[in-house]
């Protein structure tokens, strides 16, 4: 009983002095989540963009409603749909959905450009021979790359958020 004690002493010490912190310390007070709600996206062109500002609002004011915008996110979406796998009569039968995502978090005090990166995700959609189901399984595979990428966006924005308060204390 003793031992197991001073084995999980002797764990959380080591663990504390590592340097890792949670990313969102501090709740919705915390540096990261102000930040992501201090984030304005203004609107995205086409469909595919208007799923990605949802989904992109949905996770920045995740945290809380944030008073005035600190930062402007631009976005922009490269969508691609492509057919491949021919059958031996010369149709389609497998499509791949791309979504790519350059994006950059612009300093609105300062008008600098704070992250400039790039997100993206795939997928695969089999061609069926019901051309409403394939085009319902393009459309819901659109509305899951936006979800996947608009998170990915986030965690990257979050990461750098954390840097950036990191560098200031």
């Amino acid at each position: 009983m003793i031992r197991a004690g001073v084995i999980a002493l002797g764990a959380a010490l080591a663990l504390s002095g590592c340097g890792l912190q949670p990313m969102y310390a501090g709740g919705s007070s915390g540096v990261v989540a102000q930040g992501l709600a201090g984030i304005d996206v203004p609107p995205i062109e086409g469909r595919a963009g208007w799923l990605m500002r949802n989904a992109l609002n949905d996770r920045l004011q995740a945290g809380g409603q944030g008073g005035t915008a600190r930062y402007r996110l631009d976005v922009r979406l490269d969508d691609k749909l492509e057919g491949l796998g021919l059958l031996s009569d010369d149709t389609i039968g497998r499509e791949r959905r791309t979504l790519r995502a350059r994006y950059q978090l612009v300093d609105l005090a300062s008008g600098a450009i704070v992250m400039d990166a790039t997100a993206g995700a795939d997928a695969g959609i089999d061609v069926v021979s019901s051309e409403y189901a394939t085009i319902a399984a393009e459309n819901k595979a659109l509305e899951n790359l936006s979800q996947e990428v608009a998170s990915r966006i986030v965690t990257q924005i979050a990461l750098q958020l954390r840097k950036g308060a990191g560098a200031q204390q």
